[in-house]
């Protein structure tokens, strides 16, 4: 643990802050992040418990619009940690990572982590999605959005917001 702390850290302040810290779709064998294989941008990384939490933007990249393809598609995609170093055998017969570990990413989007809770959640953070049909469509919600702003701003809000909640509720339904 002390050593995926330290170089947490490391990766933080040399490549996170500075907006460097990318991710590829796939898991390569090498440490090497290629430029025409990247998918995402990480943008946070810290420690939570036993684990390493992050949030990564997926980029307009041809990798990164396959990877939003399978997200849009109800894919569960996990993420996996890529980094070079040592192992050293223990006592008891395990391996551990040796003291010249170095992180090459924090995260690749792979389909099978070998890690149990390394899969992938709110990725469709900042945006209103509506589940339709058995398809999330974020259409409606943005439509109703803007018809309770310009209520708002005409100041007529109160006398239409059961219009718009009845509205809003019968385009719910799977059959419209």
């Amino acid at each position: 643990m002390s050593i995926m702390e330290r170089e947490v850290n490391r990766y933080n302040e040399n490549f996170v802050v500075k907006g460097r810290a990318l991710g590829e779709l796939g898991h390569p064998d090498g440490p090497t992040v290629n430029l025409d294989r990247v998918s995402h941008k990480i943008c946070e990384l810290y420690k939570d418990g036993n684990n390493f939490i992050g949030k990564a933007q997926l980029l307009e990249t041809p990798m990164g619009k396959i990877a939003m393809s399978l997200i849009k598609e109800g894919v569960c995609l996990g993420v996996s940690s890529r980094g070079v170093g040592s192992l050293k055998m223990t006592n008891e017969g395990h391996k551990v990572v040796g003291e010249d570990f170095m992180l090459a990413t924090a995260a690749d989007i792979v389909a099978d982590p070998s890690a149990p809770d390394a899969f992938v959640q709110g990725i469709m953070e900042g945006k209103e999605w509506v589940w339709k049909g058995g398809i999330l469509r974020e259409k409606l919600a943005e439509s109703t959005k803007r018809r309770i702003n310009t209520l708002s701003n005409e100041r007529t809000l109160q006398e239409h917001k059961v219009e718009l909640f009845k509205d809003f509720l019968s385009n719910l339904w799977f059959n419209k």
